[in-house]
């Protein structure tokens, strides 16, 4: 099954144990039972789910059947998120270290907090640091380290006048060339967020038939510029509201071209800082269901000690849990998806099972790998997030593995 293109998926991924050689069985067949368990029907008590060999092969009504039973304890059997948006995480930030331990560390990092997917986030740099965050992740996913599905490449092809806390001197506009290496990873997902006023049609265009998705976002552009993009091949929209132009009754800028279009979907930051609640309830009304999924835009203090990190040569410290540099800018956050969720409940008004589609099949929807993952159904791979009432992650698995 292809992801875009020619990217084929990432194969189901062995635990960091059988990777070093400690455990080399076959997977015995698992069945998860007596919790709650999110299907299509939403949270159902009565049910099990049977995985073997890594994937999803039931889920069944009444008793369970004979295998490696795992006791949810009541608990809330959810799809393992997926973050499109991780810029760092337990103390690593990419764009200072793109080698395939970092990558690691960060998806660690995030797996406490029930990421079982995620893209490494590169923002804007140099195009030699890009190819070699591009080789990391392909040899990420080659080595089988867990969670990684691709790479998201956040500039540098954006608006000097919505940078937020990117080097706008490393802002370019590719050519044929730089758009060849944006898109040269051959074995994950490509997602590349741009300004649509700074690149032309035609290479919006070309980034798509290299199997690349592209998503509007630092952008000073108008409504016009913005659906031009969308014409063009855009399909996302990288943190809602945050870095664009605003909705305004005689210039709907790219929040209302965003808005307006069924088509594309919108990434959101639910912290409570980076956007209003009533905003982001604005927005769901407005959206077609599934089309708004949750990103962290998360930085190196999730999931480590240190609020602190170094970003093109400045020191940032993340104060009382939000993130800015010295200019007063957001600089990403600290968010996990946990709490996205959690605030998805509490800050929004949705129901879990609402909130968890949201941290798990849309995203997967708009990364083009919703044919196998974001869902708890037959044939879908076994990325599964145990939770408990207080919606803190208790327990997960990628690929069947603990």
């Amino acid at each position: 099954m292809l992801l875009t293109g020619k990217q084929p998926l990432p194969q189901p991924t062995p635990s960091l144990r059988e990777r070093e050689g400690e455990e080399n069985e076959t997977m015995t067949t698992q069945v998860f039972h007596n919790g709650h368990v999110l299907t299509e029907r939403g949270f159902e008590r009565d049910v099990c789910v049977v995985v073997e060999d890594g994937f999803i092969v039931a889920v069944l009504h009444g008793d369970p059947p004979s295998g490696d039973l795992i006791d949810l304890d009541g608990g809330y059997l959810v799809p393992g998120f997926i973050d499109a948006q991780v810029n760092g995480g337990g103390g690593v930030l990419f764009n200072n270290d793109t080698s395939v331990e970092a990558i690691a560390a960060i998806g660690r990092a995030h797996r406490r907090f029930g990421t079982t997917g995620f893209l490494p986030t590169l923002i804007s740099d140099d195009a030699a640091v890009m190819q070699r965050a591009i080789t990391a992740t392909r040899d990420a996913i080659e080595q089988g380290v867990p969670g990684v599905l691709g790479i998201h490449l956040e500039g540098p092809y954006l608006a000097p006048a919505r940078k937020g806390t990117h080097d706008d001197t490393k802002f370019r506009v590719p050519d044929a060339d730089e758009i060849a290496m944006a898109t040269s990873l051959d074995n994950g997902v490509s997602l590349i967020t741009l300004a649509p006023e700074q690149v032309p049609p035609a290479s919006i265009r070309a980034i798509v038939e290299r199997g690349g998705i592209v998503a509007a976002g630092h952008t000073a552009g108008s409504y016009d510029e913005i659906r031009a993009g969308i014409d063009a091949g855009i399909t996302g929209f990288t943190h809602l509201y945050n870095a664009m132009t605003p909705l305004q009754g005689r210039e709907p800028g790219a929040v209302g071209a965003a808005l307006e279009d069924d088509d594309c979907w919108c990434g959101v930051i639910v912290d409570g800082v980076h956007v209003h609640p009533a905003s982001l309830r604005v927005a769901l009304k407005a959206k077609p269901r599934g089309k708004v999924f949750l990103v962290t835009d998360a930085m190196p203090m999730v999931g480590a000690d240190d609020p602190s990190f170094d970003l093109y040569g400045e020191t940032i410290i993340a104060v009382d849990g939000v993130v800015r540099n010295a200019a007063g800018a957001l600089a990403g956050s600290a968010l996990d998806m946990a709490s996205a969720v959690r605030n998805s409940v509490h800050l929004l008004g949705l129901p879990l099972d609402e909130a968890c589609r949201m941290a798990a099949q849309y995203p997967a929807e708009f990364l083009g790998i919703g044919g196998e993952r974001g869902r708890i159904a037959a044939g879908y791979r076994a990325d599964l997030v145990l939770l408990d009432g207080e919606v803190r992650v208790q327990r997960s698995w990628i690929g069947g593995w603990e």
